[in-house]
């Protein structure tokens, strides 16, 4: 379950932090800070969706073990992003932290928490499809 959730984080942090850099480089400046994180939102629960089916198959995680792998992931992400924050952009963890709960941070954190949960919900799908 933890070497699954650290795989689930490396392969879906890679591309998004390409997306990321494409969205604060050219995308925000363009539309807009909260136009550009929800252009980028979808593309990056596709690549989540994609990888947690991967991983679940992979790994046969049952659900509590899908369920853990994306605490997993989820726990590696907020350390990273609060890494990044902190060193590579001098902000500090504090203001980060508040960033989280505005826009558009929150829609952010969404996604975040939708890539927490995608192992759980395509464990719960192959199980479902498995039982029926």
């Amino acid at each position: 379950m933890i070497a699954a959730g650290a795989r689930y984080f490396a392969i879906v942090f890679a591309i998004a932090f390409v997306f990321g850099t494409i969205r604060t480089l050219w995308l925000a400046p363009a539309i807009g800070a909260t136009a550009a994180v929800l252009v980028e939102l979808p593309l990056i629960l596709i690549v989540s969706a994609v990888a947690a089916r991967w991983i679940v198959r992979s790994s046969r995680l049952t659900r509590g073990g899908a369920l853990g792998a994306g605490a997993v992931a989820f726990a590696l992400l907020m350390a990273a992003e609060a890494g990044l924050a902190v060193f590579a952009f001098g902000i500090s963890l504090s203001a980060w932290a508040a960033s989280l709960v505005a826009m558009p941070g929150v829609i952010g954190l969404g996604g975040q928490l939708g890539f927490a949960l995608m192992p759980w919900l395509w464990s719960a799908l192959a199980h479902r499809r498995a039982g029926a």
